[in-house]
This record gives structure tokens, sequence and C-alpha cells, in this order.
């Protein structure tokens, strides 16, 4: 009996004794997979925060990239209208440029309608007064005469100012081939008006604005030559000086907006003139 108590005592002593042995050998093992797992935890960590900063990058590159997008597409939309611009003032230019030849024509048509007009105003003079005639009826004769002028001078620049605000509405309405036409029937019409240096100026830029340069500037031209003094003389140069950079006379061009500036400091036009050497020195750099 004692032996068989020790025997069962003995067996799960060594029971025991294996238990323990084996939880030695598993504490290790269970230490080791807990730092393996801890650095995978560090290692997933890294990744992510590398996975990040690569996020962070192809973000940063993909708003530059609209960003180019962009400025491409701005350009492109500045291009398609610049060449609409150019599409209408070509239509415009042909336009007036044909309205230009008729004027001439009927330029011409009308100076030589004009000649024999004088032709028989010369060959038949006004009688003499007879002699006959009191002295008194004669003076007084004089006197309606003299009267009748001085009528005549209000109704003239009455019929100027007329023609001339017909001819400056048609250019405020956008029909610029009528406006050229109405001014340069003022101009024939009315040489001795006070309006002529507004005529001069509006002329012009019905021709500029219909891209026929080389005519703009000749009426601008003369305006400064005949009138210096006009109102009209700034705008007059900055916009011979636009004429002259369209006909590629960019050094001309240059010169003349310079004088302006020079010429008419602190106005408005000095200031457009400013503006437009600055944009010809930035086109030139580029």
């Amino acid at each position: 009996m004692k032996k068989r108590l020790a025997n069962r005592f003995t067996a799960r002593m060594g029971m025991a004794g294996a238990f323990a042995s084996a939880m030695l050998f598993a504490v290790p093992a269970f230490a080791q997979d807990s730092r393996l797992s801890l650095a995978d935890r560090v290692s997933r960590l890294e990744q992510q925060a590398q996975n990040q900063n690569q996020g962070g990058t192809t973000l940063v590159n993909q708003v530059q990239a609209l960003q180019s997008q962009l400025q491409q597409m701005q350009g492109q939309i500045e291009e398609l209208q610049h060449q609409l611009q150019e599409a209408s003032d070509k239509n415009k230019a042909q336009y007036v440029d044909l309205d230009s030849r008729l004027g001439r024509l009927e330029g011409g048509a009308g100076a030589a309608a004009g000649t024999p007009g004088n032709a028989a105003n010369t060959a038949n003079p006004a009688p003499a007064a007879s002699a006959a005639q009191p002295p008194a009826a004669a003076d007084a004769g004089k006197g309606g005469k003299a009267a009748a002028a001085k009528g005549a001078a209000p109704a003239n620049a009455a019929t100027a100012q007329a023609a001339y605000d017909d001819a400056f509405k048609t250019l405020r309405g956008g029909d610029y081939a009528q406006a050229s036409r109405g001014f340069r029937s003022f101009i024939q019409q009315y040489p001795d008006s006070p309006l002529l240096p507004n005529a001069y100026y509006w002329l012009g830029e019905s021709y500029y604005a219909t891209m026929n340069y080389q005519v703009a500037l000749e009426a601008f031209q003369t305006l400064l030559s005949q009138f210096p003094q006009s109102e009209k003389a700034p705008d007059a140069m900055l916009k011979a000086g636009y004429s002259q950079i369209e006909l590629k006379q960019v050094d001309a061009g240059k010169t003349t907006l310079k004088a302006v500036s020079t010429k008419y400091p602190g106005s408005k036009a000095a200031s457009l003139a400013q503006e437009r050497l600055r944009r010809l020195q930035l086109q030139s750099a580029n």
C-alpha cells in the first residue's frame, strides 16, 4: 500500500516537472512572438507614413498638373478670342475699303460736276444795278443783301452741326463705314467749321476701328498738322502711335507714344501711351 502511494506521488511529481519544463520553453517563445508582433506593427506604421508622404507628393503633382492645364486652356481661350477679333476686324476692313473706294469715286464725280456749274456762273454774271435806280433804293438793296449774309451764317452753322451730329451718331451706332462717309462729307462741305478738328479725329477713329490703319493714320496726322492746339490733339497723337504699331512701324510708333507722354504729361492719352509702351517692352522681352 505504501509502495503504491509512493509510486503515485512520484508519477504526479514527474507530471508537474514536465509541465514546468514545458512552461519554461513556452515563455521565451511567447516573448519572441510578442517581439515579432511589435516589430511588425512598427514596420506597418513606417509603411503607412511612407505611403502618406508619397500620397502628399502625388497630390502636389496633381495640383501642379491641373494648374498647368488651366494655364494652357486660358492661353487657348485668349488665342481663340484673338482669332475671332481678327476675323471680325478683317470683315469690317473689307467693307470700309469698298466704302473708301466708292467715296473716292463719288468725290471725283462731284468735282467733275462742279466744273460746268462754275463755268456757267462765270459766263453769266449778275446784272449790274440800273443807273436809273435812286440812291435810296440802291442803299436799301445793299442793306438787304448784308442782312441776308448775316442771316446765312447762323443757318450754315446749324446745318454743319446737324451734319456732324448725324455722322457722330452713326459712329456710336457701330456703322463705321457710314460714319466715315459722313465725316468725309462734313470735312468737304464745312472746311471753316470749328468742328473740323473733331471731324478729322472721328474720321480716323472710324477707319482705325476697322483696321484701315493707313487711312486712319493720315486722318490723325492731318489733325495734328493743321490743328495742333485742338483738344483732340493728345488723343490723335496716341491713336497715330497705335496705327503705326499696327502697320508694323514699331520704332516710329514707340517714338510717337513717347512724344505723347512728353507733350501731354498727366493726360489720359499719356497714361494710355505709357501702358502700351510697357506692353511692347514685355512682348519684346518674351
